[in-house]
């Protein structure tokens, strides 16, 4: 069995004028990032990989996971190809990942976590919002071969407050 978990980036700050890799979290996107972290605790597996986007919202939302998981920052692994928005480029990653590793976090971008969810869960989400928590699991021992997968949590900062 495969198990992935698909977190959106919490909130980020428009203020400054930066690239849009380079956007960082705003206040809400902090305080939502950890209020959804310390909730979904009991949903983590034991053992997992950890994968984020190079984009400074993603990073610095999975360190804040990181940190109230209790998992080193050092652990998790930042993909350039994860800063996508396009759900097929999404798949393709994840399909790729090392079937040693039977459970994913990953953080990612809009359309492409809400259109994966849609395509591979089991239940239709209109939006993943940002800091929401998605954990699916497959009936497969490979990911290249993931197919419609049963959406086993859903957790949105909304829901927590």
């Amino acid at each position: 069995m495969k198990n992935l978990i698909l977190i959106r980036h919490g909130k980020s700050n428009w203020d400054a004028p930066l690239k849009d890799v380079d956007r960082p979290l705003d206040k809400r996107g902090m305080k939502d990032a950890h209020l959804v972290s310390l909730n979904t605790f009991n949903y983590i597996p034991n053992t997992y990989v950890i994968w984020s986007s190079i984009a400074k919202r993603a990073s610095d939302t999975a360190m804040i996971f990181a940190q109230n998981l209790m998992a080193p920052i050092e652990s998790i692994v930042f993909k350039k190809e994860l800063y996508t928005f396009d759900e097929i480029q999404l798949e393709k990653i994840i399909k790729s990942c090392d079937n040693s590793f039977d459970n994913i976090i990953l953080f990612g971008h809009n359309g492409a976590i809400t259109n994966f969810v849609n395509k591979f869960g089991d239940i239709f989400i209109s939006n993943v919002p940002t800091s929401g928590f998605v954990s699916l699991q497959f009936e497969t021992n490979n990911w290249d071969r993931i197919d419609k997968g049963k959406i086993k949590k859903i957790v949105i900062p909304k829901d927590l407050k």
